[in-house]
Formats: structure tokens, C-alpha cells, sequence
């Protein structure tokens, strides 16, 4: 509970700073992208958390094998779309010193991702296996 308790008072805290700033922004196509992507992104990280519901940990845990919704064809949407939502924010704010974060984000969500998969594959076994093989990252 109180890691959704953090996660929901995250997001409410960037919407927020987004809309007190957004009339600072001089928009340009590149802006748009960015804000599109970050946007969606945001979104789909929230729909991603809400599906995982009580299997959600910040240590590798085998509480329940979560197959449905965006967990039916991605394993890991929380990371793909927390780093898709850092790629747009990067593109808004013209700070691609983002990107250096971002470079160091993905080979340590790897390394999380293999180990949960580890996890998950202890505990179900066969079950995850076949999971695993029809789903991407």
C-alpha cells in the first residue's frame, strides 16, 4: 500500500508541474513528440501498476504470475514505459543529460528484469516458461 501510496503522489506531482508549466514551453514538433510520448508512456506505466496490482514489489518476488492486460504481451511494461516516459520528457525539456540517466537505467532494469525472471521461474516453473516465450522483454 504505501508503494502505490509513493507512486500515486509521484505522478499527481508531475502533472501538476506540468500543468503550472506548460504555458513556459515554446513548443516546437520535437516538443509535441516528446510530450505525446511521455504522455502515453505515463499512462500506460499507471494502466501497467494498476494490472500488477498486489504482485508489485520493489524486491523480485513470486506472489502471482500476472499474464493479462499489458503483462499478456510485454513482461516488463513498468520499465519500457518509465524509460519511454524519461525519452519524452528529454524531448520537452531539450536536457539530454536525461539520456545519460536513461543509459544508465536500462542495463540495471535488464539486470532487475533477469532476476525477477529467476524468480518467477522457481516459482512457476513451466507455467512462466511458456509466459516467457510468448511475451517480448
Amino acid at each position: 500500500m504505501k508503494a502505490n501510496m509513493i507512486t500515486l503522489a509521484v505522478i499527481v506531482a508531475a502533472v501538476v508541474w506540468l500543468a503550472l508549466h506548460m504555458n513556459l514551453i515554446a513548443w516546437t514538433p520535437v516538443k509535441i513528440a516528446g510530450a505525446g510520448l511521455a504522455g502515453i508512456s505515463i499512462a500506460m506505466l499507471v494502466v501497467a501498476r494498476l494490472q500488477l496490482g498486489a504482485s508489485f514489489s520493489v524486491k523480485a518476488k513470486a506472489r502471482k504470475l500476472v499474464t493479462t492486460g499489458l503483462y499478456a504481451k510485454i513482461r516488463n511494461p513498468i520499465y519500457i514505459f518509465g524509460e519511454l516516459f524519461l525519452v519524452g520528457v528529454a524531448m520537452v525539456l531539450e536536457n539530454w543529460v536525461l539520456l545519460l540517466i536513461l543509459a544508465v537505467l536500462v542495463p540495471v532494469q535488464i539486470a532487475r528484469a533477469k532476476k525477477e525472471a529467476q524468480v518467477l521461474r522457481e516459482a512457476f516453473g513451466e507455467e512462466y516458461v511458456r509466459y516467457k516465450a510468448g511475451t517480448w522483454f
